[in-house]
């Protein structure tokens, strides 16, 4: 084969054309990726400017008519974006929000670039139109982890690893580029983080009781770490389906005591700690000014004092780093005019290059502890706005408590001498972290329930579930009066042997010849009879012969009971006809 580029004056019959052609190829390699090199750089510089270069626009904006690398809300879809991260808020799941999205017959994202006039989406409906209207739970995904919808640009989620290949790998959300406050957000950020956090994690619906867990991803154990998980306690039947769940330690609930212990709450006492607690503060936001600058103090761990003694520490170091580098230049000065040895100069270099990073390392703790004070002093503020909201909140739901809450935890229960028991909670709010743990008295279980009147005395009590008939003495009572009923009946059962005729397909097989019993059969003796006595259907066989009973055992024979010292009963009677017409 003949190979001939005009252009590059090659050609394989000619070899002196030829020793040249590996070194061209190289030169042409280096120009491709010296260019990609520039390109890549170009496109970086505009993208940390905010400038936005994709060919088509997110769902929910459109591209700026006056500068094209700017994004602007699309009225027309927008409200679609906003509800699903109101109903993700809520604490839905992605299958969840999917079903609500397709029930309101809203245009899936695809469908609605394609009406807008962008290429290549057609492909997808030709065959089917109502697919235009079919949400996949990966639309719902994509839009929930956009940081687009937050005012952010995103960029380099999926980066070549060189120029020749084509393969594009994903990268995760955390390590994708994020310009903030590029464009204006449908969602603020503060609601798109919380999204964030309810998407990583495990969340499930109500369950089969209809509770539904409200503290789903925030509640842990303070010991372990683990989820509490809510668990239906079947032995209480009440009114209210929350006063029938108790949430318990997930690692207990797998493997024992052996790897923590139960640290039970119920659900009524968390939710009602919660709310107050929620209610405490709201209260305090918009009434107390004294209480929140007491929190803002504690919270921050240093007084105007230490934040003024911190800054002046800041700037005599700061100042101290200025003369080393001073010393330095000089230093090197003098090395280089030969004032000092070279010894001399590595001596001193060393000294200063040591007090260089002592002072560094004591300069970024100082200047984290001040930004900590700040943020936290910052992050009070914006708690406070955020919970006035919500001052005589009466109800708790999934969307308040992912607002306002990062994290239970639930210690185990503590029992004092006195005998009383109480309960450690310890709430972290959103901006601010811990302020105070909880301290409650669990709920007797039997308390939850109105007090009643035994059926039998008459006397009051509080009842134990909701199906309790007696007072605790009565109970007692007629529990031994049916223990004795119910040996009473079986005494009596014992005594008799009666079957009635029935329908259903079980066999008694009366056998001229000794046979094994099968399932729970008891076996009787009379004469050259083997019988074996099961349910409901007879089958007696003498040689040849086969006769049939549809018989239902009440009762089993003692195994090895004559046959004759049974006493005239439907069984009897019946076998011994059959016996007789033989």
């Amino acid at each position: 084969m003949r190979y001939i580029a005009v252009n590059d004056g090659v050609d394989t019959l000619n070899k002196s054309a030829m020793d040249i052609t590996p070194f061209r190829n190289i030169l042409n390699e280096m120009y491709s990726a010296d260019v990609s090199v520039k390109i890549k750089s170009a496109y970086r510089a505009r993208f940390q400017q905010g400038k936005f270069m994709g060919t088509y626009a997110p769902y929910g904006y459109i591209k700026d008519p006056a500068d094209h690398n700017h994004l602007l809300i699309d009225d027309k879809v927008a409200h679609v974006v906003r509800e699903i991260f109101d109903l993700a808020l809520a604490g839905n799941g992605l299958g969840k929000i999917r079903k609500h999205i397709n029930s309101q017959h809203v245009l899936r994202p695809a469908a609605y670039a394609a009406e807008q006039g962008a290429a290549g989406y057609e492909r997808y409906f030709e065959d089917n139109e109502e697919n235009r209207y079919i949400w996949s739970e990966n639309s719902v995904r994509s839009i929930l982890r956009s940081p687009i919808y937050a005012g952010n640009l995103a960029g380099y989620k999926r980066i070549a690893a060189n120029m020749k290949s084509k393969k594009r790998p994903s990268k995760l959300p955390e390590e994708w580029e994020v310009i903030p406050n590029t464009h204006e957000g449908i969602v603020t950020q503060e609601e798109f983080d919380t999204v964030q956090q309810l998407m990583t994690s495990r969340r499930r619906e109500k369950n089969k009781g209809g509770f539904e867990n409200i503290f789903s991803g925030v509640i842990k154990c303070a010991d372990c770490g683990y989820a509490l998980r809510a668990m239906s306690a079947n032995r209480r039947k009440r009114p209210d389906i929350i006063d029938c769940v108790q949430y318990t330690c997930n690692n207990y609930g797998r493997y024992g005591n052996v790897m923590c212990t139960a640290h039970a709450i119920e659900a009524r006492d968390l939710i009602n700690a919660v709310l107050a607690d929620i209610n405490r503060f709201a209260d305090m936001a918009v009434n107390d000014e004294r209480a929140v600058r007491a929190i803002e103090k504690r919270l921050t761990e240093t007084d105007q004092s230490k934040t003024k003694a911190m800054e002046k520490e800041r700037k005599k170091l700061n100042k101290r780093l200025m003369e080393l580098d001073r010393l330095f230049s000089s230093l090197y000065e003098d090395k280089v005019m030969e004032r000092i040895t070279e010894r001399n100069f590595e001596m001193m270099s060393g000294k200063y290059q040591k007090e260089q990073l002592e002072i560094e390392a004591r300069l970024k703790e100082v200047t984290e502890t001040l930004n900590e004070s700040y943020e936290k002093s910052q992050g009070i503020r914006d708690f406070l706005s955020l919970i006035r909201n919500y001052q005589g909140l009466k109800e708790l739901d999934a969307t308040v408590i992912n607002a306002l809450i990062e994290k239970i935890l639930v210690s185990e229960r503590e029992k004092s001498a006195d005998g009383t028991v109480r309960q450690e909670i310890k709430i972290y709010y959103k901006f601010i972290g811990f302020v105070g743990e909880l301290h409650i008295t669990p709920t007797k279980r039997w308390t939850a329930l109105p007090a009643k009147c035994c059926t039998v005395c008459g006397v009051e009590y509080v009842p134990g579930s909701g199906i309790s008939k007696y007072c605790p003495v009565c109970a007692k009572k007629m529990q031994r009066e049916k223990s004795n009923e119910s040996k009473r009946r079986s005494r009596e059962q014992k005594r008799m042997a009666c079957i009635e005729l029935s329908a259903k397909n079980d066999r008694l097989i009366l056998n001229s010849r000794r046979e094994e019993s099968y399932d729970r059969a008891t076996r009787m003796i009379r004469s050259r009879y083997f019988v074996m006595l099961r349910k409901v259907h007879l089958t007696v066989t003498r040689g040849c012969d086969v006769k049939s009973l549809n018989l239902t055992v009440w009762r089993t024979i003692r195994p090895n009971q004559p046959f004759r010292w049974l006493k005239p009963s439907p069984l009897a009677l019946e076998v011994m006809t059959l016996f007789k017409s033989w």
